[in-house]
């Protein structure tokens, strides 16, 4: 039995076949976590939503933004689908219903104790524990699978509040768990959200640090696995050094869809074949 943690798929369906069967994927032994964003901006989101719910527990994923537009464009009237997003097949599919019931089913973050990773869409703010950005990821997955799902999918837009208070109000709280856990990349030196920069390591402002860069932060020492962000590259000394594993290298903007092998931390990867339109985000 082996586990793989997959970078965002983002609709290449046809590169996660491909990267299963390099990784000579067992559905009856082996184990898939999926880092978020399954679905938009590649060309076959349906397949993808589609395979993942049916692997059933032998699959794992975490919400990523996209995934949560998604979730927004079908539940909120006045939010409309983006002009690069490939989000309309599942929108118009029979099953439509079914397949996001369970999306909205799944998680924020995961961790596993007996292998000590932790999955996660994007990063994990500097005050938070692991245990921390549990409860906090907590409150969003309530507000998503109850009666305040359309409440939620409304208010998550918008890049602020970019610090963290217990006496924010409901809205604000959803917004910076959600930023926080789907849409970090950047913050300044004393901790805030940035979330306008989105480029590599080294073209960022001055002033501003990775998440898992920043010194004393709460989750230094846990092992994380993130994506969200296509242009990260670590190597080998950095991902040792912050204990932080990078998987999205891009597949829908022309790079490859990686693997990595939780038990013995071994890397495989596939070249994407369908390059999508539209910038990062």
């Amino acid at each position: 039995m082996a586990t793989y943690a997959i970078g965002d798929v983002q609709g290449c369906y046809r590169d996660l076949q491909s990267l299963l069967a390099k990784i000579k994927f067992s559905p009856a032994q082996d184990v898939l976590w999926f880092a978020g964003d399954l679905v938009n901006r590649g060309p076959a989101s349906l397949a993808v939503l589609r395979f993942v719910k049916d692997l059933g527990e032998r699959a794992i994923t975490v919400l990523g933004n996209h995934d949560l537009h998604l979730l927004a464009c079908r539940f909120v009237p006045t939010r409309r689908a983006k002009p690069f997003d490939t989000l309309g097949e599942i929108l118009a599919a029979p099953d439509c219903d079914e397949l996001l019931t369970w999306l909205r089913a799944q998680p924020l973050i995961h961790r596993d104790a007996t292998l000590r990773f932790t999955l996660v869409h994007a990063g994990v703010p500097p005050d938070w524990s692991i245990a921390e950005a549990h409860v906090r990821a907590a409150e969003v997955e309530f507000a998503l699978r109850g009666k305040h799902c359309k409440d939620y999918l409304h208010a998550m837009y918008g890049d602020g509040p970019n610090t963290w208070r217990v006496d924010l109000a409901p809205e604000k709280r959803w917004r910076f768990i959600t930023n926080c856990l789907t849409r970090l990349r950047y913050c300044t030196l004393d901790g805030r959200l940035d979330l306008r920069e989105k480029g590599a390591l080294g073209t960022q402002a001055l002033g501003l640090v990775p998440w898992f860069m920043l010194p004393e932060r709460a989750a230094s020492g846990e092992r994380i696995l993130f994506g969200h962000w296509s242009t990260l590259r670590l190597d080998a000394e950095q991902v040792a050094r912050y204990q932080v594993y990078p998987l999205d290298t891009g597949v829908v903007w022309g790079g490859a869809l990686t693997a990595l092998r939780l038990e013995d931390q071994v890397y495989f990867s596939v070249p994407g074949t369908t390059p999508a339109t539209g910038g990062v985000d």
